[in-house]
């Protein structure tokens, strides 16, 4: 009998999916990393639009339409003050695909890419499948990620470093003087900077800054999505920009496993990247209140928690046996180990639902701190 590629061996199922399946059906669900707003109307009309005229019947370009691919290089422009031509992006099926064909294309066999820990649960996972060594590293006390930690951590076998700002578990924001060395750190070490800006538009304080404003080198490339930024996480739609012969490595991956990203949602992105913004600063400006309703919880549970400066997820520190508890009494959340080793005693809270069934579940989980304590 034929057997399994010990790349796959290497992976499981994600620790958030053993979460969600064992929870009630009537569980208020703080686990889910997505949007709870609806996708703006301009996107889902020039959607409908497209379907209807028949110009989503034939495939696209590989990386996308060119309209699509002008949209985001003037996203970039408008919005981190870079200048990336149309032909070095590659349109995705989302973020989570443009993750899969950087490391596809950059790592080889036993080569190591360093993380953040905790991190995105994409990020190990995906480094086993490129059949790399995964080297996480640990972070700060406000959970952002030191740069000296990320250099000191790398070694001849290094292939490349992710960074993540805003990030999701922690919801922490790295500074713009981080930002800068991480693209130092990627030109003196000659390894590749992978930084995902998901959550680049969900920033309360601080600012978001992109390690690509600091590269001289080419050796940063951008994930980003329209996912989080427009509550499109079901439409699919992401992209990567870099230098032009990492963008021409990585569309060989894409190419033969994805052929293009989906045509509806190519029209759709456009549209949400070129039509009104508002949609955007709303749903941030309801992030913050939620994020403020929830550390006020944590404090009155006398949980301590370092404040989320953005994306739509805190971490708060528990105590034993808290996160079953409060699973158990009908709140969905994630144990901190799901992301990483160094995120044991923590869990991670999205606060990506209204106001309402927030302050309903910070009562519930109140209830299960105090039967703890």
């Amino acid at each position: 009998m034929t057997g399994f590629s010990s790349r796959v061996e290497a992976v499981s199922i994600s620790g958030i999916r053993e979460v969600f399946e064992a929870a009630g059906e009537d569980a208020i669900n703080l686990g889910l990393g997505q949007p709870d707003f609806p996708t703006p109307d301009h996107a889902r009309e020039a959607a409908i639009e497209a379907i209807q005229s028949g110009a989503v019947d034939a495939y696209t370009s590989n990386k996308g339409t060119r309209e699509l691919r002008e949209a985001i290089a003037a996203k970039h422009d408008r919005d981190n003050d870079l200048d990336v031509d149309p032909a070095d992006i590659i349109a995705t099926s989302g973020g989570s695909e443009a993750l899969h064909i950087v490391l596809e294309a950059h790592v080889d066999a036993g080569q190591e890419v360093v993380f953040p820990d905790p991190g995105f649960v994409s990020y190990d996972a995906l480094t086993h499948l490129a059949g790399g060594t995964p080297n996480p590293v640990g972070l700060r006390e406000d959970l952002t990620m030191a740069p000296e930690a990320v250099e000191d951590a790398i070694t001849d076998d290094t292939a490349a470093f992710v960074v993540n700002s805003p990030a999701n578990p922690t919801g922490a924001v790295q500074s713009p003087e981080d930002m800068r060395e991480f693209a130092r750190i990627a030109e003196e070490h000659d390894v590749l900077c992978i930084s995902d800006e998901v959550y680049e538009h969900q920033v309360f304080e601080g600012e978001h800054r992109s390690p690509a404003e600091f590269d001289e080198s080419g050796n940063v490339v951008v994930v980003n999505a329209c996912s989080k930024a427009y509550s499109m996480t079901g439409w699919r739609l992401g992209w990567v920009t870099g230098a032009t012969d990492r963008v021409e490595r990585m569309l060989r991956v894409h190419q033969y496993a994805q052929a293009c990203a989906s045509a509806p949602a190519q029209y759709a992105a456009e549209a949400a990247l070129t039509g009104p913004q508002d949609p955007v600063s709303e749903m941030r400006e309801a992030f913050q209140e939620r994020r403020d309703i929830l550390l006020s919880g944590f404090d009155e549970m006398g949980l301590a928690c370092p404040t989320p400066k953005g994306a739509f997820y805190a971490m708060p520190k528990v105590p034993e046996g808290w996160v079953d508890e409060v699973i158990d009494r009908g709140v969905v959340v994630v144990p901190g180990d799901a992301f990483g080793e160094n995120g044991a005693g923590y869990a991670r809270i999205s606060y990506a639902t209204d106001t309402e069934t927030l302050r309903e579940a910070i009562d519930i989980m109140a209830d299960a701190t105090a039967a703890l304590n």
